[in-house]
C-alpha cells in the first residue's frame, strides 16, 4: 500500500492546489495599459514594442547591453562610512541600506565601469534608481570621482547615465558636498580633453540635476523622461500658474534648448560611439548607403538612323523651297 501513499494521494492533493504564477511573468503598459511579456520586453531593453515606452532598465542589464558582447570589468570604487550622522526618522539609515543592497543587489547606488563600445574604449557610471532611489550620497559621489579620475587615467569617453530623486537627505551635508565634488572631476575630463556625454533617463531630478548632470559635453535624454530640479507642484505653487502637461519632459526640454538630442534606447549605443569618435577626431563608421537606381532614358535623337534623319531633312528643304 505504499504507492498508494506516495504516488497516488500526492498527485490527487496536486490537483487542488493553486498554481501560483510569478507576479512579474506579464507587464503593464503605463501608456496604453497592453500587458507584455516580459521576456519581449528584455529583449527590447525594456521598450514596450507596440507604443515605444520606456520603461526603468535594471543598472546592470544597462551596462551588459552597453558593452560590446556584454564583456566589461568594474571598477573599484573607495569605501565610505556608512552612517555618519547615525540618522533615524521611521527606521535607522543602516536598515535602510541592507534593505537596498538586498532589493537591489548592489552595493551602492552607482555602478562603474570599463569595456568596448563599437571597439572604442570606455567608462561608464549608471545610476541605480532601485537602490533608495538613485540618491546622491557620499559613496556615490565617490564612486563618480573614481570613474571620472580612471577615465583620465585610461584616456578615454566617460559616459554618465544619471537616474535620480536627487541628494540623499540622510547624510545632509555631506551628500550635498558630492555636487561641487564632482563638478571638480568634469572640469579634470575638461582638462584632459576627453569627452564627457551625459544620458538623462527617467527621472533626472534634484541635486544631480543641479550638477554633474548638466555639465556634460552633450546631454541626451531618453524618450518621455522626466528631467528637472523641482517637483511639478512645487513649481505650480510657487509661480502659481498651471504648467503645460509636457513640463520637465525630455521633448520639453528639447524644444527650449535644454538638451542637445532625444534618442530611443535602442539606438544610444551607436549614437554615442558616432559623438565618442567625432570628438576625438577618430574614424567613425558611418551607416552605408546605396545609391540611388537611376533608370535609363534613352534619347529619340540619338536613337534615330542616320539615313532616316537625312530624309527628313531633303524633305524639310523641298517643302521650305517657294513654287515657281
Amino acid at each position: 500500500m505504499n504507492w498508494i501513499n506516495s504516488i497516488v494521494r500526492p498527485k490527487i492533493r496536486d490537483l487542488w492546489k493553486k498554481r501560483e504564477v510569478p507576479e512579474n511573468l506579464w507587464i503593464k503598459d503605463p501608456e496604453t495599459g497592453e500587458m507584455v511579456f516580459h521576456r519581449d520586453l528584455e529583449a527590447n531593453l525594456w521598450v514596450v514594442p507596440n507604443s515605444g515606452h520606456h520603461m526603468r532598465m535594471p543598472a546592470r542589464k544597462r551596462v551588459e547591453t552597453f558593452f560590446d558582447d556584454g564583456n566589461y570589468s568594474d571598477v573599484k570604487t573607495p569605501e565610505v562610512q556608512a552612517d555618519p550622522h547615525k540618522f533615524r526618522d521611521s527606521k535607522r539609515y543602516t536598515d535602510r541600506l541592507k534593505e537596498a543592497r538586498a532589493k537591489s543587489g548592489e552595493e551602492e547606488a552607482i555602478l562603474v565601469a570599463q569595456g568596448k563600445v563599437n571597439g572604442m574604449d570606455m567608462t561608464i557610471a549608471v545610476q541605480n534608481f532601485d537602490f533608495v532611489a538613485g540618491s546622491l550620497g557620499m559613496a556615490a559621489g565617490e564612486a563618480i570621482l573614481a570613474g571620472m579620475m580612471k577615465a583620465v587615467e585610461d584616456k578615454t569617453p566617460f559616459i554618465m547615465f544619471a537616474a535620480s530623486g536627487g541628494a540623499r537627505m540622510q547624510e545632509g551635508i555631506l551628500s550635498l558636498m558630492q555636487m561641487p565634488r564632482t563638478t571638480v572631476g568634469v572640469q579634470m575630463l575638461r582638462e584632459a580633453g576627453l569627452p564627457y556625454i551625459v544620458v538623462l533617463t527617467n527621472p533626472t531630478t534634484g541635486g544631480v540635476s543641479a550638477s554633474y548632470a548638466m555639465l556634460g559635453d552633450v546631454h541626451i535624454a531618453e524618450p518621455g523622461a522626466q528631467i528637472g530640479f523641482a517637483g511639478r507642484r512645487v513649481i505650480e505653487q510657487t509661480v502659481r500658474e498651471k504648467l503645460p502637461e509636457d513640463f520637465q519632459t525630455a521633448e520639453y526640454l528639447l524644444d527650449h534648448g535644454m538638451i542637445d538630442m532625444v534618442v530611443p534606447r535602442l539606438e544610444l549605443k551607436e549614437t554615442i560611439a558616432r559623438i565618442c569618435g567625432i570628438l576625438l577626431k577618430r574614424e567613425v563608421e558611418l551607416p552605408k548607403l546605396e545609391a540611388p537606381v537611376t533608370e535609363e532614358v534613352e534619347d529619340e535623337s540619338i536613337a534615330e538612323d542616320p539615313a532616316e534623319e537625312a530624309e527628313s531633312d531633303d524633305k524639310d528643304a523641298k517643302e521650305a523651297e517657294p513654287a515657281s
